[in-house]
């Protein structure tokens, strides 16, 4: 029945095989049937490699855990940039102890993150055809760096501003003092979002790499990206100010063209 039904869809045409229907039903020569395996050996490799994506989190996480002063000294930089004089405080006993240990946890599964990208790639490798290969390893390598970018932006430049416009907003009013737990919510939460919205430009590629999407219509709707971007950067970030908004939209826009160029680039 799998065969006559292979042998059925070969017999359309040109026109009907588009390239989402490519994408489900790759050709013959795509694929690499003589590399099937049974339930048992799938069910044994997502274990195994869920186990070492676990112990991979747990060292991480142990890390920094130790380091847990040092990291709590880091992550309070963004609150101390351009002479910003800002008091952390807890306001119930134990709080720091828990807000640590959520910190640690949070910045261990970012450190781990390519690897687990990388388990994810081993295991969907088999499945994938031939040409699908070939993009793997750079899709895996350029979206860690790019979340890990898009960390670096929030960490270096979305934060510092959006707390700058608080403080200055409140300065010669009141004394700023910051709860220790929701300020280190907002520094994590505002990072992870701005690592996300970074894989905008390896969606572009992917999706023109398989032929669902070209440079050109990437370029015609420039306007309507310009306005889903400011939307976006309205409801990633976890403050309200329109400086952070602004940063993160003209981000947003920069990584839009960027993915459009390296499709023109790749001839797509």
């Amino acid at each position: 029945q799998l065969a006559a039904t292979g042998e059925g869809y070969q017999a359309l045409s040109a026109d009907q095989r588009s390239a989402v229907s490519n994408f489900f039903f790759p050709d013959a020569e795509e694929l690499d049937l003589d590399k099937s395996m049974p339930l048992e050996d799938h069910l044994k490799e997502l274990r195994d490699g869920a186990i070492r994506s676990a112990i991979a989190a747990v060292v991480c996480v142990g890390v920094c855990l130790t380091f847990y002063k040092e990291l709590a000294t880091v992550l309070e930089m963004p609150a101390q940039a351009g002479g910003m004089a800002v008091k952390f405080v807890q306001l119930a006993p134990g709080e720091f102890f828990f807000v640590s240990v959520k910190a640690a946890i949070a910045v261990g599964l970012l450190l781990a993150f390519p690897y687990f990208l990388f388990e994810a790639a081993l295991y969907f490798t088999p499945a994938l055809t031939r040409s699908e290969r070939n993009v793997v390893g750079p899709v895996v390598l350029s979206s860690s760096v790019l979340f890990y970018a898009g960390a670096a932006f929030a960490y270096a430049a979305l934060s510092p501003a959006a707390l700058g416009f608080f403080l200055n907003y409140s300065q010669d009013v009141i004394e700023s003092q910051f709860s220790i737990d929701q300020y280190f919510e907002f520094i994590l939460s505002m990072g992870f979002a701005t690592g996300i919205a970074f894989q905008v430009p390896i969606l572009q590629v992917v999706l023109g790499l398989l032929n669902v999407l070209k440079s050109e219509q990437l370029f015609a709707v420039w306007r309507y990206v310009v306005v889903g971007a400011a939307l976006a950067g309205a409801i990633l970030t976890p403050s309200t100010d329109p400086i952070t908004q602004l940063l993160l939209t003209g981000a947003l826009c920069a990584l839009y063209f960027a993915g459009a160029g390296a499709l023109v680039v790749l001839g797509r």
